[in-house]
């Protein structure tokens, strides 16, 4: 065998290796996504949203195999509008650098994240079974499509839209279809009063929200990280490094600023206002975490973290009721992401971000709109009142998250 051929190979075995570990950080974000929103919810909550986050998953692998994959990559015209309606992923390209089944595998965890974003900001009043039928739509057909315009070499791609690992593709994408279903759903029972009042309600688990922001910050390095595509020349690797620093500073210059935010305007340190800060930072950045110098990443997640809770008590005030702050988190600072990506990064213009940062939007929300509208009218999206004083555990799933304890006298 001659060196040529057996190097090839090995690039092609340590990229195919390098894409299948970073989905498999990615999938963790699922647990992440589970852990975060079962701490931020009510107790009588937490089956019901750990039975959606596990099956909304099971669903997008689904889909996404069947179809997704196919709708967004596979046979369709460079700079179009309609991709190609096939099943399947298609079939190895001759000469590529990892294995086609590695590329699908990544791919499919990141359409998970994007439905992960829906479930939080809908929680604790939305039918379970509506839920599922959405996950099936998006996952199959609408992030798919939006997918095909950027990352599949659709009309995006060729206006110079930018988005390294999905600030928009996926995150604002996620925030839209959640904002959509919020509208129609409603608030919560109890969350705003008649003459305008705010009234907290507290998550039931703080340890588990603070273990699902840690795994959630863990599994953002194969996000971003496996972004990059290729691990196995002297280039690739050192981007990746560098995706992984700058990722890292993000989150935690996120973080620091929710925690002096929080100071100075309540005098108290709201630990959920600093795991969404974490977050924010993470969201931004992944517009394009190579380009940014560490300050630079440093400055877009300090940034980040003081835009989300603004925009959580902004949501709030004009009551658009999102228990954990997803749209905020993913949807108001996944378009700041994308607007400071030209910043840094000289290939990319304003113009061609909010281009396709309005595209995006548009698309997503639109389309789910139609869709919830539809699930409204036929099925219903909103319990009763009776069963959302009960709680979702009860009624959907029949298992209690937390069985009371019973004193001994």
């Amino acid at each position: 065998m001659e060196l040529s051929t057996t190097v090839s190979e090995l690039r092609y075995a340590l990229d195919t290796f390098f894409f299948l570990m970073s989905g498999a950080l990615v999938m963790w974000m699922a647990a992440g996504f589970a852990m975060l929103e079962a701490g931020l919810v009510r107790s009588k909550n937490t089956t019901e949203i750990l039975t959606k986050n596990l099956c909304l998953y099971a669903i997008a692998c689904t889909t996404y195999l069947v179809v997704g994959y196919n709708i967004m990559y596979v046979d369709n015209t460079a700079g179009g509008i309609m991709p190609s309606i096939g099943a399947l992923i298609g079939t190895q390209s001759e000469g590529a650098d990892h294995s086609l089944e590695s590329d699908f595998f990544f791919q499919v965890v990141f359409v998970a994240t994007a439905m992960s974003v829906v479930s939080g900001a809908v929680a604790e009043r939305m039918k379970l079974w509506s839920f599922l039928v959405f996950s099936v739509i998006l996952t199959a057909f609408i992030y798919p499509m939006e997918g095909y315009w950027t990352w599949g070499g659709g009309f995006l791609s060729e206006a110079g839209f930018s988005d390294f690992a999905g600030s928009g593709i996926v995150h604002m994408a996620g925030a839209s279809a959640a904002l959509a279903g919020v509208l129609l759903l409603g608030a919560r029972k109890g969350k705003y009063g008649k003459k305008g009042q705010i009234y907290p309600i507290p998550g039931s688990n703080m340890p588990l929200a603070t273990l699902g922001t840690f795994i959630l910050w863990f599994g953002w390095f194969g996000f971003n990280g496996g972004s990059q595509l290729m691990i196995s020349d002297f280039e690739n690797a050192t981007a990746v490094g560098q995706i992984f620093l700058n990722t890292n500073a993000a989150a935690a210059a996120g973080a620091i600023t929710a925690l002096f935010v929080c100071k100075t305007t309540w005098g108290k340190a709201d630990l959920t206002m600093i795991l969404n800060g974490a977050l924010a930072g993470l969201v931004a950045i992944t517009a394009d975490p190579l380009s940014p110098s560490p300050l630079a990443a440093v400055s877009i997640g300090a940034l980040a973290g003081g835009i989300v809770v603004f925009s959580i008590v902004a949501f709030d005030k004009i009551k658009i009721d999102d228990p954990v702050g997803a749209i905020s988190v993913h949807g108001v600072c996944g378009l700041f992401g994308l607007m400071v990506v030209p910043f840094n990064n000289p290939d990319a213009t304003f113009g061609a971000q909010l281009f396709g940062a309005v595209v995006i939007f548009a698309w997503v929300f639109g389309s789910s709109l139609v869709v919830w509208s539809i699930l409204k009218t036929t099925m219903g999206i909103r319990v009763t009142e009776d069963e959302e004083l009960e709680g979702m555990d009860v009624h959907d799933c029949g298992i209690d998250a937390y069985p009371e304890f019973v004193s001994v006298k």
